[in-house]
C-alpha cells in the first residue's frame, strides 16, 4: 500500500510533482501582484482563478486546456467579456449567467478554452467596488500581472522536470500494420510520461474505431 500510494505521488506526472509546481507557480504570480498592489493598494493582488490554472498548468501540462493560449487568453478574454456583460446587463444574477455563457462562446471561437475563465467572466459580470471606483483595470491588470508569473513559473517548472509547456506532440512513426494490443498501448502512455486529458479506455475504443473504419474501407 505504501508502495501505491509513493508511486502515485512520484510516478508518471504524480500528484507531488504538481503541488510542488503549484506551490512556485502561486508564489511567483502573487509576488508580482502584490509589487503591482504596492503602486495600486486598490487593485487585488491575487485573483482566485489562478488557482485553478495552476491545477491545469502544473498537474496536467500536456492538456489542450492548460496551454499558454488558453491560460493568458482564455481567462484575459472571459474578464473582459464579463466586464462588457457587467455594462450592458442590470442585476447581477442575469449578468452573472451570461457572462459565463457568453466568455463560452468568446473563449471556444478563439480557440483558448479554459475553465477557470468562467470565474473570470463571473468576476467582470458581479464586478467588484474597485472595478466601480477605478475602471475595468482594477480588475484586468492585476489579472494580466498574475497570469504573465503563472505562465512564467509554469514553463520554467515544465522544462526543468522534463515536461514542454507548451506542450510538444511526439513525433509520428511508421504505423505498423499488425493490430496493436492494450498493452502496447500502456507502454506508449507509459514512454510518453504525459498525463493526458482523456482517459485511456477512451482512447483504446477510438484506436479500435479507427482500425475498424480503415478496416472496412480496405474491404471494398
Amino acid at each position: 500500500m505504501l508502495a501505491r500510494a509513493a508511486s502515485r505521488a512520484t510516478g508518471r506526472l504524480g500528484w507531488l510533482r504538481g503541488s510542488i509546481g503549484a506551490l512556485c507557480g502561486i508564489a511567483v504570480a502573487a509576488l508580482a501582484g502584490r509589487l503591482l498592489a504596492t503602486a495600486l493598494p486598490a487593485f487585488p493582488w491575487l485573483l482566485a482563478p489562478l488557482g485553478a490554472s495552476a491545477v491545469l498548468v502544473f498537474a496536467v501540462p500536456a492538456s489542450p486546456l492548460a496551454q499558454p493560449w488558453p491560460v493568458i487568453g482564455g481567462n484575459m478574454l472571459s474578464a473582459l467579456t464579463g466586464l462588457a456583460v457587467h455594462a450592458l446587463v442590470p442585476g447581477p444574477l442575469l449578468a452573472a449567467a451570461l457572462g459565463v455563457a457568453a466568455a463560452i462562446a468568446v473563449m471556444s471561437m478563439a480557440r483558448c478554452l479554459h475553465p477557470p475563465g468562467g470565474a473570470c467572466a463571473l468576476l467582470g459580470a458581479m464586478a467588484s467596488p474597485a472595478v466601480a471606483a477605478h475602471g475595468w483595470g482594477a480588475l484586468l491588470l492585476p489579472l494580466a500581472v498574475n497570469l504573465a508569473a503563472l505562465a512564467l513559473a509554469g514553463w520554467l517548472y515544465n522544462t526543468l522536470t522534463g515536461h514542454s509547456w507548451p506542450h510538444r506532440k511526439p513525433a509520428p512513426r511508421p504505423e505498423p500494420t499488425e493490430r496493436y494490443e492494450t498493452s502496447d498501448l500502456d507502454a506508449v502512455l507509459e514512454e510518453w510520461d504525459e498525463v493526458l486529458d482523456v482517459s485511456r479506455e477512451d482512447l483504446d475504443a477510438l484506436i479500435r474505431a479507427v482500425e475498424r473504419r480503415v478496416a472496412a474501407k480496405l474491404v471494398r
